[in-house]
């Protein structure tokens, strides 16, 4: 996709305008449809030089057997493209079909060797060796279709990754004579700019677990000279800090200069010495774009990206503020000061996440073209796209076993049931009677009971009441409210009903309409206990309300179903010191869940049925929580404490409620699908 420019005042004497005479043909090219940031940032990412290679194609004949195409300077070249093109403005999502896989299908055309009258190829290195890897990635992939009338995305076997050693006219009229080229729609073309040696893949293979020496350095050759003299004044005001290279005039006859950098006359291994530091600098050169950020990221460097306009590779998806920092252009003079206010763990954390992007998204061909297709099968199909976390959080804290609520299909599936988990401590009586009365549920796949207690072991077996579902007890090491929301291995269904012991009142029917309910809402608290959140204008913070209204916000997790996502939010994404404050004061651990799930979705929870009472009838005022007479007060505390972690109030109140279509009306019972829905 094209993005506009806007250069600062370096821009123009930085970078040269085209000839008049070739600015046709290159519009002709390029402007077709570039899809998954081709043309915004990533074709400057491949370090490799371009080499030509001979072995293989697509379709496992040599380079030499393919036919040969004659083009004449009559041939006609490709309409000049839409200059303001757009995915949803040049793509025609509709050849794209319904795809049980929620898959695009991808096309690649069959390889042609294509000379001009005189017999000379359209390009130099005719087809290179990163070229035969992206084409093999792509055949080998599950996007691949040898059929064009299946395919979504259709690819040129004509190697277009280094502009400089084609023929612009040439390769224009190539692609003109395409099969269903149609002035590119459809089409995507990789254009990626050479970086250095061939060997640079495996240069920074080595150890990189030792400390920086250097906080900031600037490797490239050849920058403009404004930008040199501002780093030279840093320099000069932070000292050893900053090493600033450049390149090496005074090398012995055979060394190659492309593997070094120099500094007064001292001379460091490249890209090696980006691995002493961290920070390393990234400026605009002759080209926006610069394959520098390749090495740094490679070395696990943190890139300091000052070119202003430059759209960061795959942007779409990757959160880059987690592995980058942007300086703007005309704030250079204030990088280090920029650079030294950012703390230390986060500094550790962006070199993490800089050297994991490199892994996992540009190390090689496959990975960067792999990418690129995800990206635009996630635009096919945005309902089966990947998650933020998908994207941008390493394996070690992916949750591979779990949906995102936000992407589930529009239609929900016959889901497997729920798991009941049961928050315990010391009411076995009360607990029992909850057991039974859950286990009454058809839906009910399997119950946990979550023992808080660890002074007191649970009763044996034998005393658990027999139910036709696994029941499975599991013991904490500590007496925390957020053990209720722990993501337990045994929860294997999406859907979780949190309960407490006490909540013997609700029936089957009610809880089986309220799972029915949370399957069409996957992405909300469906609850039965409504309560509120009111602004007291007297005292300027916000009050907890569980009086009965005609509003709700929230829906208490002593009776709720959710999606089991939101338990690895509770645990490892919850914003601040909540889960310490919830665990601490042992209350609010359901507001908490209230905050965190209506600031991912922006949605409000739903309550279901007309029951708003929720008495239990063993609690007495020592050992019933609700009933503590610092209970409403604190409860008010927590709202405000969230508000405040949080930066924003999330919660949103509504005035509706769930009941099952033949509730009220006068019809026979057994015309009923939940006849025993409690009253007020």
């Amino acid at each position: 996709m094209c993005a506009s420019v806007k250069y600062s005042a370096r821009g123009p004497a930085l970078i040269p305008r085209m000839k008049t005479k070739h600015r046709m043909y290159y519009i002709a090219l390029f402007s077709v449809v570039l899809l998954g940031l081709i043309a915004t940032g990533m074709f400057q990412f491949w370090p490799h030089s371009i080499e030509s290679s001979t072995d293989w194609s697509v379709d496992r004949h040599s380079v030499h057997d393919a036919p040969l195409v004659h083009l004449s300077a009559s041939d006609p070249i490709p309409e000049r493209g839409d200059l303001s093109c757009r995915m949803h403005t040049c793509f025609d999502v509709y050849r794209c079909g319904y795809n049980p896989k929620n898959r695009i299908k991808v096309y690649i055309h069959p390889l042609r060797r294509y000379v001009d009258d005189l017999g000379a190829p359209i390009s130099s290195t005719g087809l290179s060796r990163e070229y035969n890897e992206l084409l093999s990635a792509i055949s080998d992939s599950d996007f691949y279709t040898d059929d064009i009338n299946r395919a979504c995305l259709l690819i040129p076997s004509i190697d277009v990754l280094n502009q400089n050693s084609l023929r612009i006219r040439e390769t224009a009229q190539a692609l003109a004579q395409l099969p269903r080229w149609e002035r590119g729609m459809n089409h995507l073309l990789f254009n990626m700019l050479p970086g250095g040696p061939p060997d640079y893949n495996t240069a920074l293979d080595v150890p990189r677990d030792r400390p920086r020496k250097y906080f900031i350095l600037s490797s490239q050759i050849a920058l403009h000279m404004e930008y040199r003299t501002e780093l030279e004044t840093l320099k000069a005001e932070n000292g050893e800090a900053m090493l600033i290279l450049d390149k090496c005039t005074n090398l012995s006859e055979g060394v190659s200069s492309v593997r070094k950098r120099c500094c007064k006359g001292q001379v460091f291994d490249y890209p090696q010495i980006l691995q002493e530091s961290t920070f390393c600098v990234v400026l605009r050169g002759v080209r926006l774009g610069q394959a520098a950020l390749s090495d740094v990221l490679q070395a696990g460097c943190v890139p300091v990206i000052l070119a202003d306009s430059y759209i960061l590779p795959f942007s779409e998806v990757l959160d880059w503020k987690r592995a980058a920092v942007v300086i703007p252009e005309d704030n250079l003079s204030e990088m280090y000061s920029i650079l030294k206010s950012i703390p230390a763990k986060q500094v550790e954390e962006m070199q993490r996440q800089a050297r994991w992007f490199w892994e996992a998204y540009f190390r090689s061909m496959k990975n960067i073209v792999m990418t690129t297709l995800q990206i635009i099968n996630d635009r096919i199909y945005p309902y089966a796209a990947r998650s933020y976390e998908e994207w941008n959080d390493p394996p070690s804290v992916k949750w591979a076993s779990v949906n995102s609520p936000l992407f589930l299909p529009l239609i929900p599936p016959r889901a497997p049931g729920f798991t009941a988990v049961v928050l315990t401590y010391d009411r076995i009586e009360s607990l029992f009677r909850v057991i039974t009365e859950i286990s009454k549920v058809p839906s009910l796949c399997k119950l946990l009971v979550v023992w808080n207690n660890q002074n007191k072991d649970p009763p044996e077996e034998s005393q658990w009441p027999k139910i036709t579902v696994p029941l499975k007890v599991v013991r904490t090491t500590e007496n925390k409210l957020s053990n209720r929301f722990f993501p337990y291995d045994e929860i294997e269904t999406e859907a979780v009903l949190a309960i407490d012991d006490d909540i013997i009142m609700l029936t089957s029917d009610e809880l089986q309409f309220g799972y029915e309910v949370w399957r069409e809402f996957p992405d909300r608290l469906v609850g039965y206990p409504g309560r509120l959140h009111l602004w007291d204008h007297e005292m300027g913070k916000w009050k907890y309300e569980s009086e009965w209204t005609n509003e709700v916000s929230m829906v208490l997790t002593g009776a709720a179903f959710y999606h089991k996502y939101f338990n690895y939010l509770y645990t490892y994404k919850m914003p601040g010191d909540i889960k310490n404050w919830v665990d601490a004061h042992m209350n609010c651990e359901d507001i908490a869940m209230n905050f965190l799930v209506a600031n991912v979705t922006g949605k409000a929870p739903i309550k279901v049925t007309p029951r708003k009472k929720f008495k239990c009838p063993e609690c007495t005022a020592i050992d019933g929580l609700s009933l503590d007479q610092t209970h409403m007060v604190e409860r008010s505390e927590c709202i405000n404490k969230f508000a405040t972690v949080f930066g924003t109030m999330p919660l949103k109140v509504v005035e509706h409620r769930a009941d099952p279509v033949l509730y009220k009306d006068d019809f026979p019972e057994k015309l009923k699908s939940f006849p025993n829905i409690g009253s007020l």
